[in-house]
């Protein structure tokens, strides 16, 4: 009965019917999280698990069917990882190899359709990226609770394991209906708040969060609604046909920045809508801030205001997919301190997450432009910086058409980096990086070379290098 109703229904809204499967899961959190709030939330510990355990299995059934013992699987392994390898290097090395190369083992097929609810057809790859995190958090996070408490950082600390979980435990973090489709990472321990009723600004009971909640749920409506009314008009497929071989060169950029804005939106709605199920189920509280006010954005994955107005390739990274930015940061950048040098350890986290997106060139083409951009965007911003000419500008009445201008270079080079993301193979990215004459690589190879010499015009030299000179 469901097939054929779940068919009429995606072929009623004109979309793939795993991407309507994906958004009807996330909007059935809502309901999960209420049921949490009114029956079981002040059931034990045990009860809790198997509630988050059974719903997040019925979603993941409804999405994947039989394909969802693979995700069951991983969690037992990881489990046993744990109890037979105890806090060890080892334990650490095995399950990031384990868990990275397994969600690879899957073919990964991405097709476009017009209406592109979201980026993948098979929407096991994005359950896999997000389990790949938990997984190997659980194992860090793990190992870090058996070191003593001056090697750990103030961060390691609030998240480091001090005992063993169970595996229903274990079962129950993962399958959590709040996270487990596209995010939002948390910690284990986190998860154990929630589970022992700390996560609430009334402890003990059930948290005030309906309000908060449903902000980020309306927020996450109106997103969607932007994208699924603009994504039609702007499709990664397009790219791909002659009629957009055939327009000149101003209006393929002006597309690819239209087009990165609207569809960056398909993200921002997902992320919007299940930051809202766990602010419903107190997984978002995140104490009180200085004025002594409640916050509920532990779970939050974009900065909406931030994303929208900075100018700032790093601010737009600062303000997009905050949580997985901000794992790959405590458990990746941050442990590579041991190389000595920061721009390989930025290096090689940014491998990691092109490996841990796919297998695919267009993620590789991506994270490397996104290294270049950042850092020739560090070399301009330092630059200005020490630049009394250059600060006085940018602080003057001038200042909003240097905005307008900078945001118009953001958002196109923004967009840039993102067509190979989206297009994975390199016969597709290679074609429309050749249509607009590869203006992005050569305007920050040209950037990279100049911001060199203009610092030495814009910046003034210290007396003692020029006494040095003399």
């Amino acid at each position: 009965m469901a097939a054929p109703f779940m068919e009429k229904l995606a072929e009623y809204l004109g979309s793939p019917e795993p991407a309507v499967r994906l958004i009807l899961s996330i909007l059935l959190g809502y309901p999960f999280a209420l049921v949490y709030r009114w029956f079981f939330f002040h059931q034990s510990a045990t009860v809790v698990h198997l509630f988050h355990t059974f719903s997040g299995l019925a979603l993941a059934t409804f999405n994947f069917g039989s394909q969802v013992c693979h995700s069951f699987l991983c969690i037992v392994i990881q489990f046993l990882l744990l109890r037979l390898m105890g806090r060890t290097v080892t334990c650490v090395l095995s399950s990031f190899s384990f868990q990275m190369v397994r969600p690879h083992t899957h073919t990964h097929t991405h097709t476009h359709t017009h209406t592109h609810l979201y980026i993948c057809s098979c929407a096991l790859d994005v359950i896999s990226c997000m389990k790949c995190c938990k997984l190997i958090s659980l194992a860090l996070d793990y190992y870090d609770g058996g070191k003593e408490q001056s090697q750990l950082s103030a961060e390691q600390k609030k998240s480091a394991l001090n005992s063993t979980p169970s595996l229903l435990e274990v079962f129950g973090f993962s399958y959590f209906y709040g996270g487990f489709l596209v995010g939002p990472q948390f910690t284990l321990q986190n998860y154990q708040h929630l589970v022992s009723r700390e996560m609430s600004d009334v402890p003990g009971q059930p948290p005030n969060s309906v309000v908060p909640a449903m902000k980020r749920f309306g927020l996450g409506l109106i997103t969607l609604s932007v994208f699924a009314i603009g994504g039609p008009h702007y499709s990664d497929s397009y790219y791909l046909t002659d009629e957009f071989e055939a327009h000149p060169f101003w209006y393929k950029c002006v597309y690819m920045l239209v087009w990165m804005k609207i569809n960056l939106y398909k993200y921002i709605s997902c992320w919007l809508i299940t930051e809202g199920v766990c602010i419903l189920s107190g997984l978002g509280y995140n104490g009180k801030n200085e004025k002594g006010e409640h916050q509920w954005d532990a779970c939050a994955n974009v900065r909406l205001w931030l994303f929208e107005t900075t100018p700032l390739f790093t601010g737009t990274i600062n303000s997009f997919n905050i949580n997985t930015n901000a794992w790959v940061a405590r458990h990746v950048f941050k442990r590579l301190k041991f190389l000595g040098n920061k721009l390989l350890s930025q290096m090689f986290t940014l491998l990691f997450l092109a490996i841990w997106h796919g297998l695919h060139s267009g993620y590789l083409i991506c994270f490397s432009l996104e290294f270049i951009i950042v850092n020739v965007e560090r070399q301009a911003e330092s630059m200005v910086r020490d630049s009394p000419l250059l600060t006085s500008i940018a602080q003057s009445h001038l200042y909003p058409v240097v905005y307008v201008v900078q945001q118009l270079i953001h958002w196109l080079f923004m967009g840039y980096p993102l067509v190979p993301f989206s297009l994975f193979t390199y016969d597709k990215w290679l074609k429309v990086y050749s249509s607009i004459y590869f203006c992005g690589h050569i305007f920050f190879f040209i950037a990279f070379l100049v911001l060199p010499y203009l610092r030495k015009v814009f910046v003034p030299r210290k007396r003692g290098s020029e006494k040095k000179e003399d």
